[in-house]
């Protein structure tokens, strides 16, 4: 089912959204990868503000290639979310709602993941080049000194995600391959 939803999100819009579904986010999006979700949860462990809140909000994890001219962004394909796993549940319990990547996710991050009703998108990774076209504006709010991996504010329009798990803790990777065994019996 396709829905569409504006960021940033919170529980009311969460509760409609199943894995399986097709999923258009236009609003204020955060990006982050590895190096600066490791100084995010360094930057908590000292007890010191976070740059961005992460309260109801979503981050893509994504390290843009550089814009060329008269671009808003370079390539802004996902970057593979269990790399993300360790530092996720300490954001999730700050109030993180959405995240945005691709393939699996472990189960401490799926636990973590109900418990503070949060949801895990997919978006299409090779399709970089297209995702861009999604982002209208991007700027670096936070860890410019780590180059692609800085983290950025983006404005999107009708940006396509697909729920892989729910605040439920259903799964479409598990599911799928269930559905896929299952067909023609």
């Amino acid at each position: 089912m396709d829905k569409y939803i504006k960021a940033p999100i919170d529980e009311e819009v969460i509760k409609d959204l199943r894995a399986g579904d097709y999923v258009y986010i236009t609003g204020k999006i955060y990006t982050a990868r590895d190096a600066a979700h490791k100084r995010l949860c360094e930057t908590l462990e000292r007890g010191e503000p976070l740059p961005i809140s992460m309260k109801n909000n979503i981050i893509y994890y994504l390290g843009p290639s550089p814009a060329r001219e008269g671009q808003v962004i370079g390539s802004a394909g996902p970057t593979t979310s269990s790399r993300m796993d360790k530092y996720t549940p300490a954001l999730l319990e700050l109030g993180l709602k959405g995240m945005i990547g691709k393939g699996k996710r472990n189960e401490e991050v799926r636990q973590s993941m109900i418990k503070n009703q949060a949801v895990y998108f997919a978006a299409v990774g090779g399709a970089g080049a297209l995702l861009s076209k999604r982002i209208i504006k991007s700027k670096v709010i936070a860890y410019d000194d780590l180059g692609t991996e800085a983290i950025r504010e983006l404005e999107v329009e009708k940006l396509p995600v697909i729920v892989v798990m729910d605040r439920e803790g259903n799964n479409l990777y598990e599911t799928a391959v269930e559905q896929y065994k299952n067909r023609g019996r």
